[in-house]
């Protein structure tokens, strides 16, 4: 085996191992780190080494000999092909986590690209050494690079950008890189963006919804202080605005507890799906009216939530996908704050 040339099967996925070998000489030749014309292992040289049965192996090749992505020369072995993988758009795609929100965002990317792209996912779950190991490792091998800068820090406390993740983002050339979501890293240059502006969405989907929050007594925004990946704290001083602007009484909590002092004539703004679905099951068990007695907000809309009736404050996530897709598509650098709406249902 090539140093260059190195497969890993992780015997815990689901994926097929044959689909594994497919995918990993794919990724290796779009990286560079195959090059055109270069020799790989044999069938019985690949099986020996990752401890698979042959059958296996050689389901692999025919795979990709199929794709035209590998030859074989009788007598000789095989070698990677001339293919249309080369001539693809190929992407470095990096996001902070899996929720259903940034899946939405990729998957409408990906769709609108298109067949003439190649991007390749990755998750650095808010950690900043993560974020800057898989960017140095993968600089220079991507025609563009679209990111997602959430991070937190040392107290759980969300953060945009620190200096060291700042330094990494700089060594991107401008006319490569896509920033989403989030448009706090001061980066120099003329390059992509869409981005939320958490403080003045949050206020302005409110002030939205105005006629419906009146009737409410009391605002309660439950915001994970302490999370895993934790939500900017802008979302804060745009509910606060917003609450004092109009006069309202509010708190904010960072979850909903068990056995909560329900109110009636309290409204609830929601972020994390498990403080929605746990307050939703308190009400019901208390046999309160939502959109009655007690209202919701759900902060991040999706199609379950729809279903539901939950009345949400959301960008959209399918256009910032598409956005970022057309940015890259028609090579324009601009910088366009993504749509936020109220969007009225019936838990308000």
């Amino acid at each position: 085996m090539t140093q260059t040339f190195d497969i890993e099967i992780d015997s815990n996925s689901r994926v097929p191992k044959y689909k594994q070998i497919v995918d990993s000489i794919v990724n290796d030749i779009s990286h560079g780190n195959l090059q055109i014309g270069e020799k790989i292992p044999s069938i019985n040289e690949l099986s020996e080494h990752l401890l698979l049965s042959r059958d296996t192996v050689e389901k692999a090749y025919k795979h990709l000999k199929e794709k035209k992505i590998i030859v074989s020369v009788k007598g000789k072995g095989y070698y990677t092909n001339k293919t249309d993988l080369i001539s693809k758009t190929n992407v470095f795609f990096l996001i902070n986590k899996t929720s259903t929100y940034k899946m939405m965002i990729y998957n409408s990317f990906v769709n609108t690209l298109g067949i003439n792209a190649h991007v390749n996912l990755f998750i650095y779950h808010c950690d900043q050494d993560l974020f800057k190991k898989y960017l140095e490792r993968n600089l220079g091998y991507y025609d563009y690079y679209v990111l997602m800068p959430h991070f937190r820090d040392e107290n759980s406390n969300h953060v945009s950008c620190t200096p060291s993740v700042l330094e990494t983002i700089e060594k991107i050339p401008k006319n490569k890189l896509i920033i989403l979501d989030n448009t706090k890293p001061e980066i120099k240059g003329n390059y992509g963006s869409i981005y939320q502006d958490f403080q003045n969405d949050i206020y302005n989907a409110l002030q939205e919804g105005l006629e419906k929050i009146r009737k409410y007594d009391k605002i309660i925004l439950v915001y994970p202080r302490k999370s895993v990946n934790p939500y900017p704290r802008r979302i804060i001083h745009g509910f606060k605005t917003f609450c004092i602007q109009h006069r309202f009484d509010f708190e904010i909590l960072d979850e909903i507890y068990d056995d909560m002092e329900l109110q009636e004539q309290d409204l609830y703004v929601t972020i994390q799906e498990r403080d929605l679905v746990n307050l939703v099951r308190q009400i019901r068990n208390k046999n309160l009216r939502l959109g009655e007695d007690i209202g919701i907000i759900s902060y991040n809309d999706t199609p379950l939530k729809d279903l539901l009736g939950i009345t949400v404050i959301s960008t959209d996530f399918k256009v910032m996908g598409e956005s970022a897709a057309y940015m890259l598509l028609k090579n324009k650098k601009e910088k366009v704050k993504n749509v936020f709406k109220y969007i009225e249902r019936n838990s308000a």
